[in-house]
């Protein structure tokens, strides 16, 4: 609770006395972009560390959809970020960001589209990257395809979540003779929901498992 605090505190003195968005005031502070690469900052004061990085997965959607225009579906802001460990048992989650792509509806601008982070960097050591996570600000709203595609895995774990808090899984198995699996959040527990099998990877389609 006292990190959760300091987090409340810290964006409140970003973005509060200067009026600026937390778009404006994070960037180049908790997330930032060199040439085509995303980073990001860590640790999230708003995420407890964990050893159960599930504990660390069960956080992230209430803190993210606190941020702005997390909910707002079509003018809604999509953002990423990184679940990591620096070598001592615990996992951490890193400040999301809410870089990526930008699309023009009528005369208003939104961005759907967060970038997937390449690197997070954390003071104290040499960050080892376990998953990417980020949200979708419409509900319901699963995994896309896009998500799932082969060539957008870059780590063990893909976490996913919409603006009412549904949270999906992706293990990809990227690179190994076995099918990615496909879960979601019940309680405290993961429900297998479906396979993606080698021969669909590149695709990112589901055969769903049967209850």
């Amino acid at each position: 609770m006292r990190g959760r605090n300091a987090w409340s505190v810290g964006v409140a003195l970003l973005v509060g006395c200067a009026g600026t968005s937390y778009f404006q005031s994070g960037r180049e502070v908790f997330f930032g972009q060199r040439g085509a690469r995303v980073w990001v900052k860590g640790p999230w004061p708003a995420i407890q560390p964990s050893v159960d990085v599930d504990e660390v997965i069960d956080q992230l959607c209430p803190a993210v959809m606190a941020l702005e225009r997390a909910r707002e579906r079509d003018y809604g802001q999509e953002y990423c970020g990184l679940i990591y460990s620096l070598g001592g048992g615990e996992y951490y989650a890193s400040w999301p960001s809410p870089l990526g792509r930008t699309t023009l509806v009528g005369a208003d601008l939104r961005r759907k589209s967060c970038s997937v982070p390449s690197v997070v960097k954390d003071d104290r050591g040499l960050p080892s990257t376990l998953a990417d996570f980020h949200s979708h600000p419409w509900f319901p709203s699963g995994m896309s395809q896009e998500d799932r595609w082969g060539q957008s895995q870059r780590w063990t774990l893909r976490v996913q979540f919409d603006a009412g808090c549904t949270v999906t899984k992706l293990v990809p198995y990227k690179g190994e003779q076995r099918p990615g699996e496909v879960y979601l959040r019940q309680g405290k527990a993961w429900k297998l929901i479906g396979y993606i099998h080698e021969a669909d990877k590149d695709t990112g389609f589901i055969t769903p498992v049967e209850d």
